[in-house]
């Protein structure tokens, strides 16, 4: 265990927001890396021998803040929790509704010591409906939206893009911008509120675009025959001679007029909206990718505006050029790794503590540093557990 690591560092426009994580899987963690990663100072509170899919030293969800191990079962743990939210500006969580109210540590119990506290709640059904209390995981949250019926270029079957579009997407992505929007009003107010932010609710909300596509008649409940999702021969992906493939974007006709000349098959492709020829058009395509290495085409197509691009695996993206370029990737603590995101002219975001080992790595110095009294007590007594 290092005890000398700096905690609390972060350099981002939210350094100086304390923040109390309850420890969970998915969504809520990343919520708390991006916190961390815009320079709040998180301190994360998981149950002694942490969580089941926790991932150790190279869980990239965990970076930017300690690991801090207490027996919530205890009262002693609940008091101690409840000091950190004393001078906490958020606390994010991500149990089952009810779940946090047992443990006596429920928005009505936190904000009876903090009453500026902005408590954030990230569930994939929401804290009430039907299926408030049921299991779920991102493809259950993401197929009662009416999001993962259309996705996918099959025809046959819908195909879910891993856990992004639901934990990521509709999840942790709006848990932060619910909390930041709370913690800007509470500076008005001087009063805090609880953060429902559930899955369902934002990916509804990211799927805004297609529900307007539906109600203005310019969407079809199918899949592979709309404009965005591989219908149209000019926005869709084709195989390489290498067995790589080419994502094609060229929606605006002076896109798709660089595409078909940088393919060579201008004088014999079908006009870009005669959609009577576009199985004609996609055949064309299909031949001409399939005529050269992805290597021969990017050199073809990079830094045009055809609108097309090679598709590389996460493990070749650092090394892309404009990646490289801007930095978007970066090794750290012996792990190649994202850098925050987004960027900022004059407080600009860097990476401070990396994903603790095991849970519980850094709880006497993280409490100590909260200013938490007599941590060898607790950690005597079993309350906290230093690893």
């Amino acid at each position: 265990m290092s005890e000398s690591i700096e905690l609390g560092q972060g350099t981002g426009p939210l350094r100086g927001v304390k923040v109390v994580e309850i420890a969970g899987i998915g969504p809520g963690p990343h919520a708390c890396m991006l916190l961390a990663d815009l320079g709040a100072d998180v301190i994360r509170v998981e149950r002694p021998g942490g969580q089941m899919l926790a991932g150790g030293a190279h869980n990239l969800l965990n970076r930017g803040r300690p690991s801090v191990a207490l027996d919530l079962k205890q009262p002693e743990a609940r008091e101690t929790v409840l000091k950190l939210v004393e001078q906490a500006d958020v606390l994010v969580e991500g149990m089952r509704p009810g779940v946090m109210e047992r443990l006596g540590l429920g928005p009505d119990d936190c904000a009876a010591v903090n009453e500026r506290l902005v408590y954030g709640r990230m569930t994939g059904w929401g804290q009430d409906g039907p299926l408030a209390q049921a299991a779920g995981h991102d493809m259950n949250y993401i197929a009662i939206t009416g999001t993962l019926f259309g996705l996918g270029q099959d025809k046959a079957k819908p195909h879910f893009p891993s856990n992004l579009v639901g934990d990521f997407g509709g999840g942790s992505t709006y848990l932060v911008i619910g909390i930041l929007a709370a913690l800007l009003e509470a500076k008005v107010s001087g009063r805090g509120q609880t953060v429902d932010a559930a899955i369902v609710d934002g990916t509804a909300s990211l799927n805004a675009m297609t529900a307007a596509f539906l109600a203005g008649g310019q969407f079809k409940e199918e899949r592979a025959v709309n404009l965005l999702d591989g219908g149209a021969p000019f926005y869709d992906v084709y195989e390489t001679s290498d067995g790589r493939h080419m994502s094609v974007g060229s929606l605006e006709p002076q896109f798709f007029a660089t595409l078909v000349e940088l393919l060579g098959v201008a004088d014999r492709c079908p006009g870009q909206f005669e959609m009577e020829r576009w199985d004609e058009m996609r055949s064309l395509f299909t031949e001409t990718f399939k005529g050269r290495t992805q290597a021969e085409w990017v050199e073809v197509f990079e830094g045009t505006d055809a609108c097309v691009a090679g598709i590389i695996p996460i493990s070749e993206a650092a090394e892309h050029p404009h990646m490289k370029a801007r930095g978007v990737f970066v090794t750290k603590d012996d792990l190649l790794q994202p850098t925050p995101a987004p960027r900022f002219s004059r407080t600009g975001a860097t990476l401070s503590t990396p994903p603790s080992r095991e849970a519980g790595e850094h709880t006497r110095a993280a409490l100590t540093a909260w200013g938490v009294a007599d941590v060898d007590g607790l950690l005597e007594r079993g309350v906290a557990v230093q690893v």
